[in-house]
C-alpha cells in the first residue's frame, strides 16, 4: 500500500519526505464503493511527486510514498473528517466531501455510490492509514533519537490555476506554496530554506496560500517536541501539462533536480535558537 526508500551507502539526514497522494491504486477488495471516473481519479492526484523526490534518499533522506488512491483513503486527513453523507453515521466536518473518504471530486463529480458502511471505513483505516501513519511515526521517533529532531518534507503538488470548486476560479498560483499553519510547524530556518531554495530558482512563492498544511502538518508538526513539518506544494504546471496529464520535456528534469536539491539543503538544516 505504501512504499518506503531509506538511504544507502550514504549518510543518514533527519529528513523524511512523505508523499501521501501521487498513488493511482484502487484495490478491488477496498473500493466498492466508489464510481469515480479515471479521469477524476488521475487529475485529484499528485501526478509524478513520488518521482519527483525520488532522489532524495542518495543525500540522505527517507522517503515514504502511498500508492493508493485519496479516493480509497485520504491520508492527509484525521481519522473523524467524515461525515454522514461519506460514511454511515458521521458526524460532520467541514472538509467532508474531501475528507478522509473523499464523495466529490474537485470537478464535481460523485466520488461514491453511497455512503461508506462502518466496517468498510475500518477496513480501510487497517489496510492503509493506520499502517502508512504508524511507519511515518516510527521513521520520526528513529530520527528524532538519532539527530535530536526530525524534519517532514510533505510533498505535494496543485493545480497551477484555482478552481472553482475552491472559490478562486482562474486565480493563478503561486509555483511553490510552503504551508507551516503561519510558521508555527516547523523551525524558522526550515521554512526559510525552502523559501530560499525556490526564489533561488526564480519560483515565485506564497506561504500558506491556498494551503495552510493538512493533518501531516498538524500532527507531526510540533517544534517543541523535536518534529519540524513544511507541505510543499508545487504549481503542476511548472513540471507537467495538466490537461494532458502528462510531464513536461526538460522542465520535469529541472524540478526533479530542485527537489533533489531541497531534500539534500533540508538534511543538512539544523534548528535555529531563535524558533
Amino acid at each position: 500500500m505504501f512504499s518506503i526508500t531509506e538511504p544507502d551507502g550514504v549518510p543518514e539526514t533527519p529528513l523524511l519526505v512523505e508523499v501521501p497522494h501521487a498513488g493511482l491504486d484502487v484495490p478491488p477488495t477496498l473500493g466498492q464503493c466508489l464510481i469515480a471516473p479515471a479521469r477524476s481519479i488521475a487529475r485529484d492526484a499528485d501526478l509524478y511527486v513520488d518521482a519527483l523526490y525520488q532522489d532524495a534518499p542518495l543525500d540522505g533522506a527517507t522517503l515514504i510514498c502511498a500508492r493508493v488512491s485519496r479516493y480509497v483513503v485520504d491520508l492527509n486527513r484525521a481519522e473523524g473528517d467524515i461525515d454522514g453523507e461519506s460514511v454511515e453515521g458521521g458526524r460532520g466536518s467541514p472538509k467532508a466531501p474531501r475528507g478522509l473518504i473523499w464523495r466529490i471530486s474537485t470537478d464535481g463529480n460523485p466520488c461514491m455510490l453511497r455512503p461508506l458502511p462502518r466496517h468498510e471505513l475500518e477496513a480501510r483505516l487497517a489496510a492503509v492509514y493506520r499502517p502508512y501513519h504508524a511507519a511515518i511515526a516510527q521513521i520520526v521517533a528513529r530520527k528524532r533519537a538519532r539527530f535530536g529532531f526530525a524534519i517532514v518534507l510533505a510533498a505535494h503538488s496543485m493545480p497551477g490555476v484555482g478552481r472553482s470548486i475552491n472559490g478562486e476560479p482562474g486565480l493563478v498560483r503561486a509555483d511553490v506554496v510552503p504551508g507551516t499553519l503561519g510558521r508555527t510547524s516547523a523551525n524558522s530556518r526550515f521554512i526559510d530554506a525552502v523559501d530560499a531554495h525556490a526564489r533561488g530558482a526564480g519560483m515565485t512563492v506564497k506561504h500558506d496560500d491556498p494551503y495552510r498544511g493538512g493533518f501531516t502538518t498538524r500532527h507531526y508538526g510540533r517544534p517543541h517536541d523535536g518534529m519540524h513539518t513544511v507541505q510543499v506544494e508545487l504549481a503542476r504546471r511548472i513540471y507537467m501539462d495538466e490537461a494532458g496529464l502528462a510531464p513536461r520535456d526538460g522542465q520535469f528534469a529541472a524540478v526533479r533536480a530542485w527537489c533533489r536539491e531541497l531534500a539534500r539543503t533540508l538534511g543538512s538544516e539544523r534548528p535555529s535558537f531563535r524558533g
